[in-house]
């Protein structure tokens, strides 16, 4: 049982460690989470704990075709990234930089028609309810000062 190791395999126009676990390799691509990599092994007939650089071109393309469109292969819809898209109206899944691309094209968006989020976004601040006040400081830090010390310089 020789089979040939390869240091880097190219997977969706990404260079992945052959040295690492097929699924954990997996999750290096952007939009790829760790369950959905095991989804797309399972569908495969792949061992997750495989070391990525023993697997074939065919095994490698079969991953391929099934991450780029997994509701043609019975993958479930809450597997996917972007459900119920405002455009579409579909389910699909994004992968690299066409994500990076949709969620700016969604922060744009929301900037656009003056949403709390997009406000939020606009000035550089947190989304998502994080505390502000003493986390999050952009710039010199500053020390907090304590009542009654006045340092004479």
């Amino acid at each position: 049982m020789d089979r040939e190791f390869r240091h880097i395999v190219r997977v969706l126009d990404i260079d992945l460690e052959g040295t690492k676990g097929v699924a954990y390799a997996l999750t290096s691509i952007k939009g790829i989470s760790l369950r959905f990599a095991y989804a797309i092994l399972k569908t495969v007939g792949i061992n997750p704990e495989e070391r990525l650089g023993f697997l074939s071109e065919s095994d490698v393309e079969k991953i391929e075709t099934i991450a780029r469109n997994p509701k043609k292969y019975g993958l479930p819809d809450w597997l996917l990234n972007r459900r119920k898209d405002l455009e579409e109206g579909e389910d699909f899944h994004l992968i690299g930089s066409d994500l990076d691309l949709k969620i700016k094209a969604d922060i744009e968006r929301m900037k656009r028609i003056r949403s709390w989020g997009g406000y939020r976004h606009t000035y550089g601040l947190t989304v998502r309810g994080q505390k502000t006040r003493t986390t999050g400081r952009m710039g010199k830090s500053v020390g907090v000062r304590k009542r009654g010390v006045i340092s004479r310089g």
